[in-house]
C-alpha cells in the first residue's frame, strides 16, 4: 500500500497532464495547438511585465544596499518590542515584502543563530510561510495586465502582512511554549 502511494506521489505531475491531453483529445480540443498558443500568450505576458520586474528589483538591492534597510530597522525595533515581536525577527518581516530570496537568506542566519525549534525560529519559520513577497507579486500581476496605480490594494496587502506577522509570533509562543 505504501509502495503505491509513494509512486501516485512521485507521478502527479505526469498523471495530471496525461489527465488534462486525454480530456482534451476528448472533448476533441486542438491540444498541441492551445498547448502553443498558451506559451506564446505566456512569453508576451512575461515581456510585458519585464519591465516593472527590473524596476522593483533594482529599488530593492538600492535600499538594501544603501544600508537604509539597517537604518529602519534599527529605528523601529523598540516599537516591535513594545507590540511583542522579537527584534531578532525584525529584518524578516521588513524583507520578506521586498525579495522572497532576500527573505530567504536571513531566514537561514536566523535559524543558524537560534535553531529551528527556538521561539524565534519557529516564529521565523510561520512568518516565512504565511507572508508574501508582496511588492513582486504586485508588481507582476497588476503589470501582466497592465494597472500602473495599485490604489489600496498595496495598503490591504501590508496590512494582511502584519497581521500574519502577529498571528505568526503568537502561534509561535502557543506552540513553544
Amino acid at each position: 500500500m505504501g509502495n503505491i502511494f509513494q509512486y501516485i506521489v512521485k507521478a502527479i505531475i505526469p498523471i495530471i497532464v496525461g489527465g488534462v491531453v486525454i480530456y482534451g483529445v476528448k472533448k476533441k480540443v486542438k491540444v498541441y495547438e492551445c498547448f502553443v498558443e498558451g506559451a506564446k500568450e505566456g512569453l508576451n505576458i512575461c515581456v510585458r511585465i519585464f519591465p516593472y520586474l527590473l524596476a522593483m528589483l533594482l529599488a530593492v538591492n538600492c535600499f538594501r544596499a544603501s544600508g537604509a534597510m539597517d537604518y529602519v530597522i534599527n529605528l523601529i525595533k523598540p516599537l516591535v518590542k513594545f507590540v511583542g515581536i522579537p527584534p531578532e525577527i525584525v529584518p524578516i518581516i521588513f524583507i520578506k515584502p521586498l525579495s522572497g530570496s532576500g527573505a530567504l537568506g536571513v531566514y537561514t542566519d536566523v535559524v543558524k543563530q537560534f535553531g529551528p525549534d527556538s521561539y524565534i525560529g519557529t516564529a521565523a519559520s510561520i512568518i516565512m510561510g504565511s507572508t508574501e513577497t508582496i511588492f513582486y507579486t504586485l508588481t507582476v500581476y497588476f503589470g501582466a495586465i497592465g494597472i500602473k496605480k495599485i490604489r489600496h490594494s498595496l495598503w490591504v496587502a501590508l496590512i494582511v502582512d502584519f497581521c500574519a506577522v502577529l498571528v505568526a509570533v503568537n502561534l509561535a509562543k502557543f506552540i513553544i511554549y
